[in-house]
């Protein structure tokens, strides 16, 4: 899963980094109001870390920029401002949570883990897709009750599949999803290739009812026979 923070305030966005990395998501930041305006403008993301006072501009301005541009990122606004008003226009503009500075790092996995459980499992920690089990929380997935291993672009690869089942995912949209935007410095995709086969592989000899489908010259598709 992929996070967008956006942050000035140094100690506070390497404190975040380090700890999310830890936690297994894919991390970038923005730390002036304009490098925000063209993350979120260029890339799509799992969630969006949001301060709303930001050099060069307000984060209630990137927060209505994310909904003009009709994305469905997640995102959690992070401020110092403990008001009632503040919380209110937020989540108008349709925040999915607000998160008052100081706050524990801890929480602010649970939050995240909350918000992208209801935009990727409607709110559950687990998830079935034919004889699929796959628990969010614990990054495991089971094939009729046996543990499937992957490794960690594998799984992350899986969960962006599952989330997007019997729709055309192309190269790019996977790429910048799981691998995050250093992918634009990359001569070609082939890397996408390889970890694509080697997770077709393991579904297969695992007997998995489903199916990563390649859509020659564009991206791939997961089957569900549904």
């Amino acid at each position: 899963m992929k996070i967008l923070i956006i942050e000035d305030e140094p100690d506070l966005l390497d404190n975040m980094v380090q700890s999310l990395q830890k936690e297994k998501f894919l991390v970038e930041t923005a730390d002036t109001f304009l490098s925000a305006m063209d993350k979120i403008s260029m890339y799509d993301y799992s969630c969006i870390l949001l301060d709303i006072n930001l050099p060069g501009g307000s984060g209630m301005d990137v927060l209505q920029e994310i909904k003009k541009l009709k994305k469905t990122d997640g995102v959690i606004i992070i401020s110092a401002k403990d008001s009632l008003d503040d919380k209110l226009t937020g989540l108008t503009f349709g925040a999915d949570d607000y998160l008052t500075k100081p706050f524990h790092l801890a929480e602010l996995n649970a939050r995240i883990n909350a918000v992208l459980r209801r935009k990727t499992f409607d709110g559950q920690n687990t998830v079935s897709l034919k004889n699929l089990d796959i628990n969010y929380d614990n990054r495991t997935v089971e094939i009729d009750g046996v543990p499937l291993i992957l490794n960690r672009k594998e799984y992350d690869t899986l969960i962006y599949f599952i989330s997007n089942k019997n729709r055309l995912i192309t190269k790019t949209a996977l790429a910048e999803h799981v691998w995050g935007d250093q992918t634009d410095e990359a001569d070609n995709l082939d890397f996408i290739y390889s970890q694509i086969k080697n997770l077709r592989k393991k579904l297969k000899e695992s007997n998995a009812e489903i199916e990563i489908q390649a859509v020659y010259g564009i991206g791939y598709k997961l089957l569900t026979g549904d």
